[in-house]
């Protein structure tokens, strides 16, 4: 373990692409543990599963770190700093997106080269964006923590601290608050070639599934999403 903190360096953009494409440049440029790439705009913001993260100027907590020492649950671990922040209403949908009242305030893009000893975590956080602000496609679905403007900075203060404290914690603390705000646990849920019913998460932070014939999966990756089949609208996410 270094003595590095989280957040120094930081490289703060005005606008730029995407934070993540900054901080894994920096990365493989060879900058060190703790590094933070912060921007007031991003035009290519990207979230899980290829989606674009869409948030107006300076509505958003817009960051991405570099990573050189790499916890196992990483992902776990991130999204319970994310809910620290969010407050204790705050629940995970399985791996990593954090929601309040259902609604997305939160995501999670992990990457990077695990071999080469570095990851890229980055997050995005809606802090003061009112629901007019979000495209008609996402009022139902997304929702901010409401915080008044200017809290931006505050927020990434309030989410560093949170880092720092839950990357260092023992997995058996991570797993057990990961348990205690999972979204998913107990109800019925798809997958792409699946559907079931989340049953909690396992030791390495996969996802386990009760299925029709009474036997358990462990889901490793992908996306789930909340409902049966039968309920699920055409394209519904």
């Amino acid at each position: 373990m270094t003595d590095a903190r989280l957040g120094s360096p930081r490289l703060h953009l005005r606008t730029t692409d995407s934070t993540n494409e900054r901080a894994r440049a920096l990365a493989r440029a060879g900058a060190p543990h703790g590094t933070l790439v912060t921007a007031t705009e991003q035009t290519a913001g990207r979230g899980r599963q290829g989606r674009a993260w869409i948030a107006p100027a300076g509505g958003a907590l817009l960051c991405s770190l570099v990573l050189r020492e790499l916890p196992g649950l990483l992902p776990l671990a991130a999204a319970l700093a994310v809910g620290d922040v969010a407050g204790p209403a705050a629940r995970i949908k399985w791996p990593n997106d954090v929601l309040l009242d259902d609604r997305k305030v939160a995501g999670i893009l992990i990457e990077g080269r695990p071999r080469e000893g570095w990851a890229v975590l980055g997050i995005g956080i809606n802090v003061t964006i009112a629901a007019r602000e979000f495209p008609p496609e996402l009022r139902d679905t997304a929702t901010s923590l409401a915080r008044p403007p200017g809290s931006v900075d505050a927020v990434l203060d309030e989410l560093l601290a949170a880092l720092e404290r839950r990357l260092a914690a023992p997995d058996a603390d991570t797993l057990a608050a990961y348990r205690a705000c999972d979204a998913l646990a107990g109800r019925a849920i798809t997958w792409d070639g699946g559907a079931g019913t989340a049953a909690g998460i396992d030791a390495e932070g996969s996802l386990l599934v009760r299925v029709a014939d009474g036997g358990r999966i462990a889901l490793r990756a992908g996306e789930v999403h909340l409902g049966s089949a039968a309920t699920r609208a055409p394209g519904a996410r």
